[in-house]
């Protein structure tokens, strides 16, 4: 991707548009409640957050609105594991393409298309967009070697994977960290200090966290919080097809949020995605 500050400011006013319209976005105070309890410390060092991160959130808010509804119906679709193949389900296919008639069908996605019909990298036709969607998060892959097909973008950024059971790979995503915790199947340890602050807000919707999930420990890991599925899928699509390396890393303002929005390609297919807060001490890598 082309560097510089032109892009950096093009993109702010982009993603702050977005965000401004994402009417989907949960309100923190109002729709859910996080507990951020104390800073975390070296990963072997224990747990510094006796409670969970998410003291409460607004369910019937997830279950009503059409596209946290459709993305909820993904998160059990995958094999965690890297290295075993997926098997996708007509069902599943099924699932896959209500999420994304869901997100196209906001102003969110609708307004990404437009900047990307602007810069070439989409077709006007929003069933060949789509597609190219589809291919872009949904398209299965070999991880790290193999044959197995057993990965693609959405299962790495917003499910999750492990590998050999002592790494957590990717897990970028809200809901899916409050599910998981609702579930007792993710043990929130505390959040990880930015070098300008003492500790995060209440309301931050921007996190540096650590984490432990199926017997590893993730040191740190950033997400979004309280955002719409529609709204991450816009950003790191367009981070993706504006892309010319492996690795992009774009810096923009988004509210008061200095980020660096880093995604990872994997081919023609998205590998990694996730904001890191540019301040944080270290950072996310998966």
């Amino acid at each position: 991707m082309a560097n510089g500050e032109a892009l950096n400011h093009e993109l702010s006013t982009l993603f702050n548009e977005m965000w401004d319209m994402d009417v989907n976005r949960l309100i923190p105070g109002k729709d859910y409640t996080i507990d951020l309890q104390g800073k975390a410390g070296a990963a072997q060092q224990g747990d510094s957050a006796a409670r969970r991160l998410f003291h409460n959130v607004n369910e019937e808010r997830l279950k009503s609105i059409k596209t946290f509804a459709t993305f909820i119906s993904l998160l059990d679709n995958y094999e965690t594991s890297t290295g075993v193949a997926e098997v996708v389900t007509p069902e599943e296919i099924a699932e896959n393409n209500r999420f994304l008639d869901a997100i196209l069908a906001t102003k969110v996605m609708k307004l990404a298309h437009e900047y990307l019909l602007k810069k070439k990298l989409a077709k006007p036709n929003v069933a060949d967009f789509k597609h190219q969607l589809y291919d872009i998060w949904f398209q299965l892959y070999a991880r790290k070697g193999g044959d197995s097909p057993d990965s693609c973008g959405f299962e790495h950024v917003f499910v999750g994977e492990t590998r050999r059971g002592k790494q957590i790979l990717g897990l970028h995503n809200w809901v899916q960290f409050y599910l998981q915790e609702k579930r007792n199947q993710i043990d929130y340890k505390g959040y990880v200090t930015r070098k300008n602050k003492t500790r995060p807000d209440k309301d931050d919707q921007v996190l540096s966290i650590q984490f432990s999930w199926k017997g590893s420990v993730k040191p740190i890991g950033s997400t979004f919080i309280g955002v719409s599925p529609e709204f991450e899928f816009a950003l790191y699509t367009i981070i993706f097809l504006l892309s010319e390396g492996k690795v992009t890393r774009e810096t923009v303002m988004i509210e008061e949020y200095k980020l660096q929005i880093v995604v990872c390609c994997h081919g023609h297919h998205i590998g990694t995605a996730y904001p890191v807060l540019l301040n944080t001490s270290s950072e996310d890598t998966t």
